[in-house]
């Protein structure tokens, strides 16, 4: 494995979004983060709330070898389409229940309704995944957790570093 920017694919999970109905901000704000940070956007989509269509979209990236980090916005709520830990859970190969929680943990003091997230983090392959919530605001205070630590995990799992930074 070569060192290099991490490769991001972004996909937000939108009903209104995939008909066309709404601005995809939410997945503009993370895209413009990856760009801040060097990063290159490998892939990006929208699709409506259906967990066999997040489901192949996940698999597709991450058994492709092409991306180190999947980002997804929207779906994490608690109404019945919000599909998108569902079909998280159904591809991962290993949880990273640290990363959800601490996504959560941090917004929480500002906006307890935070609590109500049920995203996940966790790998498939070599592949990190990660649900951010839809809105713009949770997006950017999930990106800002994530800046902490997120090319730590992308050079573990790629095997450029073994241990702690």
């Amino acid at each position: 494995m070569t060192a290099g920017p991490l490769r991001v694919a972004i996909l937000t999970v939108s009903d209104a979004g995939s008909r066309g109905e709404r601005e995809d901000t939410s997945g503009d704000a993370i895209a413009r983060w990856a760009g801040d940070r060097d990063y290159h956007v490998a892939a990006r989509t929208l699709v409506p709330d259906e967990t066999g269509e997040i489901v192949r979209t996940l698999v597709q990236w991450a058994d492709g070898g092409d991306i180190d980090l999947i980002l997804t916005t929207g779906g994490t709520g608690l109404t019945s389409r919000d599909v998108t830990p569902e079909a998280t859970r159904a591809v991962l190969d290993r949880h990273a229940p640290g990363i959800a929680e601490a996504l959560r943990m941090t917004a929480y003091p500002r906006l307890p309704a935070a609590a109500l997230s049920r995203g996940l983090a966790g790998v498939r392959g070599r592949t990190l995944i990660v649900n951010l919530p839809g809105s713009p605001g949770g997006v950017g205070d999930g990106l800002a957790v994530l800046a902490g630590f997120v090319d730590h995990a992308g050079d573990l799992l790629r095997d450029l570093q073994r241990g702690h930074p």
